[in-house]
């Protein structure tokens, strides 16, 4: 029969002695009201940065992924359920928490705007349009940064619009996304023409008798087209 310490001591032969951070998980959801980009912030109700904006997050549990805590904190910080969140970045700079040595693994979303409201240890939550975002608590201004920049480089490749835009939708619903994303007339019409050239564009089933009343065809995403893509994007960028 195995003595309790012999459980104990079983147990402690796989702990370290190295200190080992924190990690935590942080997520930038963009809101695409048709017209223009915003992003969720929460005010932090309690100290480090009490008073400050910053994204929804928060440490994780023992027990939940990454995409599992993401999911949780921003539930219970805004209120928001998001359908596809993706992984863009981990930030690791030594000192980026004053609470200690804590890694962020870092989500983003892309949706239409809802009414949200500050629970948990958030105060507030509010949409903020992506020109007049406050400056953020910890190192969020360059998480935002980083963000965009993947949602600038992912139109390519993924349908990141999905649940920004109706389930079938215009030329004109689609290249005012893209302009959005891309900031510009010109950046916009580089991913609508990227879209059409790669076939990633479809007409929306059952919608064609309609499409031609209204006089503007309705198109979905192709998601099996894009998912070719995007392995072919693993493939030459590993």
């Amino acid at each position: 029969m195995m003595k309790e310490s012999d459980g104990e001591n079983e147990a402690l032969k796989y702990c370290y002695k190295y200190p080992r951070p924190s990690v935590t998980t942080d997520c930038v959801v963009f809101g695409f009201d048709g017209a223009r980009l915003s992003v969720l912030l929460v005010q932090r109700g309690a100290e480090p940065f009490k008073g400050r904006w910053a994204f929804p997050g928060g440490f994780m549990e023992m027990d939940e992924s990454a995409e599992e805590c993401v999911r949780r904190e921003l539930r219970e910080e805004t209120g928001l359920e998001c359908g596809r969140v993706r992984q863009f970045h981990a930030f690791t700079a030594p000192g980026r928490d004053p609470r200690g040595r804590v890694i962020t693994v870092a989500f983003y979303a892309l949706v239409r705007p809802e009414a949200v409201c500050g629970g948990d240890d958030a105060a507030d939550a509010r949409w903020f349009a992506l020109d007049a975002v406050p400056p953020l608590a910890f190192d969020h201004d360059e998480v935002l940064r980083t963000a965009l920049a993947a949602l600038r480089r992912d139109v390519f490749f993924e349908p990141v619009g999905a649940d920004a835009l109706p389930g079938s939708f215009t030329m004109g619903e689609f290249r005012a996304l893209c302009t959005a994303i891309g900031g510009s007339f010109a950046a916009g019409s580089r991913y609508v023409e990227h879209a059409v050239r790669s076939g990633l564009l479809v007409p929306a089933d059952g919608t064609e008798k309609l499409s031609r009343q209204e006089g503007a065809p309705h198109f979905r995403f192709d998601l099996s087209r894009y998912a070719v893509l995007a392995h072919e994007a693993r493939t030459l960028h590993p």
